[in-house]
């Protein structure tokens, strides 16, 4: 579904442009928000087959994205309960940062194979020879599954001539590569927070837009409101992400118009973790002091390692993440600025909300979060005019927003500063991925390797805030990246 404009994702991005406008406009918070499930779900006009169910569920994202927690399904609780704890100027994420609304939930098969009606009764009954559990059987002329025989192996499908056999897998469990996603009494999805690595793939995944992260858009306009300066710093991955006509000139420009104070690049920092790590590689894994080193911009990539995989905490670069980099050298050029990181990623919320990070990056809202706060204030981005340019970066830290952009920009930094350095290079891209690398690398598969893990698949251009598909997304942050007036940045000295 990624790239296509689904009703999942109007949904979402009325709710982001209704919640920005709540912040501009409203002149009594608490009854606009009541208001606003009606506004936005009319009875007369409405697609849905259950008007009162479909508000039921607003209600429970309008609350996310003003920063709130579900309500309590099981005790009552008031619509704006919370609230005055988020109409503030600054407001952390507070766990649990992703969540499944259970009115929105549909209970989808967790794992099932069923014949459908292309089955043609044939002679040969192929799927019933093969089954090992005698779970498939013949009822008035076609093929039967008994679902408490089956052991979900597959071999059925496999051999049906007619391709009649069905695999159901609940998306939100099938793009999880963690096995976050659990079933509750009745068979509806919920995350278990204690696996999850905040990734945001099983929200991007779900047909039915069951599952939501929080926002800081309301606590972010808020600052804006306060009189506070507010800069911007913008992850590679924007390259196309608000329409193929919207230079990186024209984005910094709307930005300003929208009430930033400035705009850098993340790229910034990625240069500087590039040239940290490509330095750790050289002084680290070719002289044997570690046997592998891995990449830390991906957070979902280095909790997946610390929470599965804790011996190789050590191994995990103690280079600064881009958009920490980043923030440090906007806190030191501008110390009374506020820093917001506009990005494609859910985990960067999670970093963020960290104590050790909360002096560096203040907010961190995503290019759908974005999209919405435009659109509440009707800038229309193909209009506007660049009155400066975003000129800040090198090739190399650009190319961070792809899936083996981080690795290639460190190795060319090694080629660069260290030449003659022989560089051994790996990449993984997924949860599912990623696990495979790390098993291989404790086992001492991939010693001498630098390691880069992304834990969407095809890298930040593929994170859950994004707004266009994944090759278009891809295509734009290498045209991006091969715009840049320097291939790699100047190291000290040079």
């Amino acid at each position: 579904m990624r790239g296509i404009d689904t009703q999942v994702r109007k949904n979402r991005r009325r709710i982001f442009k209704e919640v920005a406008l709540l912040a501009y406009e409203s002149q009594n918070l608490k009854d606009d928000i009541e208001a606003l499930p009606y506004k936005i779900v009319d009875y007369d006009e409405s697609p849905f087959q259950s008007v009162y169910r479909e508000r039921a569920i607003v209600r429970e994202r309008i609350r996310l994205a003003m920063g709130l927690s579900l309500r309590p399904e099981n005790a009552p609780s008031h619509l704006t309960q919370g609230l005055e704890e988020s109409n503030i100027d600054e407001k952390y994420y507070e766990p649990p940062l992703m969540q499944v609304i259970p009115s929105a939930c549909n209970a989808c098969p967790e794992n099932q194979y069923t014949i459908t009606d292309k089955c043609m009764g044939c002679v040969a009954h192929p799927c019933r020879e093969v089954c090992p559990r005698e779970a498939i059987s013949m009822k008035d002329g076609k093929s039967h599954i008994d679902q408490d025989k089956c052991v979900k192996c597959g071999k059925c499908k496999s051999v049906c001539p007619y391709d009649a056999i069905s695999h159901q897998v609940r998306p939100c469990i099938d793009h999880c590569g963690v096995g976050a996603i659990v079933s509750d009494s009745k068979g509806r999805a919920y995350i278990d927070d204690d696996k999850c690595v905040k990734c945001g793939q099983c929200m991007v995944s779900c047909p039915f837009g069951a599952i939501a992260d929080k926002s800081q858009i309301f606590q972010l306009i808020r600052a804006m409101q306060s009189g506070r300066k507010i800069i911007a710093q913008v992850a590679p991955a924007f390259a196309g992400q608000f329409g193929p006509n919207v230079s990186a000139g024209m984005l910094k420009s709307a930005l300003k118009e929208l009430g930033f104070y400035d705009v850098y690049e993340t790229a910034i920092g990625a240069d500087m973790g590039a040239m940290t790590e490509a330095e750790h590689y050289v002084e680290e894994v070719t002289t044997g002091k570690t046997p592998f080193l891995l990449t830390s911009c991906c957070p979902s990539w280095a909790l997946l390692a610390k929470k599965f995989f804790p011996e190789t905490i050590d191994k995990i670069s103690n280079a600064l993440t881009p958009m920490v980099a980043t923030a440090r050298v906007i806190k030191k050029d501008h110390p009374d600025a506020s820093v917001v990181f506009i990005g494609p990623c859910a985990s960067k919320k999670l970093e963020a909300s960290r104590r050790t990070i909360r002096s560096d990056v203040d907010f961190v809202i995503t290019f759908e979060e974005l999209t919405g706060m435009f659109e509440a204030k009707g800038i229309l981005l193909d209009e506007i005019k660049a009155l400066d340019e975003l000129e800040d970066a090198t090739g190399a830290g650009r190319g961070y927003g792809v899936a083996g952009g981080v690795a290639n920009a460190i190795e060319e930094c090694i080629n660069e500063y260290y030449p003659g350095t022989e560089v051994h290079i790996e990449h993984a891209e997924s949860l599912t991925e990623c696990k495979k690398m790390l098993m291989l690398a404790k086992a001492g598969k991939k010693n001498g390797c630098l390691i880069e893990g992304m834990a969407c698949p095809g890298g930040c251009v593929a994170g859950a805030g994004t707004n266009i598909a994944v090759p278009q997304a891809t295509s734009e942050v290498n045209k991006f990246k091969n715009a840049a007036s320097r291939r790699v940045p100047l190291k000290e000295g040079q």
